[in-house]
């Protein structure tokens, strides 16, 4: 598959992105701009329980928008085809950061401030490292996935574990080399 075709636009994929829980996300361009072009999929996650994955995904964007997070913006959705186009946001993730131990402090400070708007709107989002993206100094979270709030899965007692060279963020890196 070389293009994907949405809402009668022809995009010529780039590169794959990145495969998630919900789905592939893939760098495309429509010959003038760049955008992510998400394909749900309906592989099996046996930790984490979905139900219909292209209406979660909608949800969930107005509720983080809502909330006042910095998200990339919906261009479109397909319902039928369980396909979104969003904005792209171009930078390195703080994965990639952390990964090759560049100072993130700034930005610690930044997820921090997304952390409370979550909390006070009642959602938890997935702080996993590499659902944010920084461009222009400031963090982008490029994933639409948010859950009820829960102190279990908040940035403090979860997410932060994966923002270091940690036990866990290392015990993740072992695992994916293998």
């Amino acid at each position: 598959m070389d293009f994907v075709i949405v809402n009668d636009i022809k995009y010529e994929i780039i590169k794959l992105l990145g495969h998630g829980k919900g789905g592939y996300s893939y760098l495309v361009t429509d010959g003038n701009n760049k955008y992510v072009y998400k394909q749900i999929h309906h592989e099996p996650c046996d930790y984490y329980n979905f139900g219909n994955k292209i209406e979660a995904e909608r949800n969930d964007y107005n509720r983080l928008l809502n909330a006042g997070i910095r998200i990339p913006k919906m261009i479109y959705i397909d319902i039928e085809k369980e396909c979104i186009i969003k904005e792209y946001i171009d930078g390195d993730t703080i994965f990639d950061l952390v990964k090759n131990n560049q100072n993130i402090d700034i930005y610690i400070d930044q997820v921090r401030i997304m952390a409370k708007q979550a909390k006070d709107s009642g959602l938890n989002i997935d702080y996993f490292p590499t659902n944010f993206v920084v461009s222009d100094n400031k963090i982008w979270y490029v994933d639409y996935e948010c859950n009820n709030y829960m102190d279990e899965w908040n940035f403090e007692n979860w997410g932060i574990k994966y923002w270091s060279r940690s036990k866990e963020f290392e015990d993740y890196l072992k695992n994916q080399s293998k």
